[in-house]
């Protein structure tokens, strides 16, 4: 059953793209802010400890709804509920998107919606060097997919979708912690950030080496186990430094991008965003086709 819900909850994801502003959640800023605000009045906690609580509250209701309805009906509830779930945990906005949007705007050459467009998915102030916030892009399409899809399918089919729900929850915190921050023009990373982090880190880690191992089938397998090699020989980091680290170097190295004679910047933005997201698809269908075929298997036994 969880698994056939997966497959119709991505069918749904795929198809319903007129859907994809309701799973923004803005109404949760305002519950995560406010659960910020709290955290500041216990300064003689680890930041971490008010991550956890504001995350455990938030997981709460979908825990509680999952375990109300068990099995009755044959089922069915649990598979509505399943869908509806996976469909507000993935994104909160499709990759294919924001890379259309960041491709616009380089062919509009625009400077500020390129700026505005990349850092949706870099999600840190975008270099002004043209080359460096290309290759930025690409890495963090490759960071983001594993962020706003292969991680929420990977805690739905381990543990279902209150892990599912789990996992968004403890994403949507930590970008809104680092929203905060860059509103707020810090130029260190708050003690909250780090603490978001560290948590998402810890339940990112094993997608995240899934995700790159899946790169490297669906793209250049030479390319990104010579970036592999290169990732393990970096410095130690955290846990969440070290899952984005290895997903940019893999990602990109299974791209296997070679720069063309006579292409211009703009041309090579466009096509290294294009190939970027390409690779997430490629990707993506093998994930549905293994996950078709445990659902056949399952369905038979």
């Amino acid at each position: 059953m969880k698994l056939l819900a997966l497959l119709i909850g991505l069918a749904v994801e795929r198809l319903a793209t007129q859907l994809f502003h309701l799973r923004r959640l803005r109404w949760l800023d305002r519950a995560i802010d406010f659960g910020f605000q709290q955290s500041e009045r216990v300064t003689s906690w680890p930041a971490l400890i008010p991550v956890i609580i504001l995350s455990f509250v938030l997981v709460l209701p979908v825990f509680l709804v999952r375990f109300g309805i068990e099995d009755t009906l044959y089922g069915f509830p649990y598979l509505i509920l399943a869908i509806i779930v996976l469909f507000f945990s993935l994104g909160p906005k499709d990759i294919g998107e924001d890379v259309d949007e960041y491709c616009r705007a380089i062919e509009d050459d625009d400077a500020d919606r390129i700026a505005e467009t990349a850092r949706a998915l870099i999600e840190k102030d975008v270099p002004e060097n043209a080359v460096e916030r290309i290759r930025m892009f690409e890495e963090s399409v490759c960071i983001q997919a594993n962020n706003r899809l292969f991680a929420v399918v990977f805690w739905f089919v381990l543990l279902g979708p209150v892990a599912a729900w789990a996992y968004r929850v403890v994403d949507l915190i930590r970008r809104r912690a680092v929203f905060n921050a860059l509103r707020a023009g810090a130029k260190e990373e708050t003690p909250l950030i780090v603490a978001t982090e560290m948590l998402h880190g810890w339940i990112a880690w094993i997608p995240a080496r899934l995700t790159a191992i899946g790169y490297a089938m669906a793209g250049s397998f030479d390319g990104a186990l010579s970036a592999w090699r290169k990732a393990d020989q970096a410095p130690p980091a955290t846990p969440h430094a070290q899952s984005e680290r290895l997903l940019a170097r893999v990602g990109t190295g299974a791209l296997a991008l070679h720069e063309e004679d006579g292409e211009s910047l703009s041309d090579r933005a466009v096509r290294g965003a294009i190939a970027a997201n390409g690779l997430v698809y490629r990707l993506l269908f093998i994930w549905a086709a293994v996950i078709g075929a445990m659902t056949l298997y399952g369905l038979s036994v």
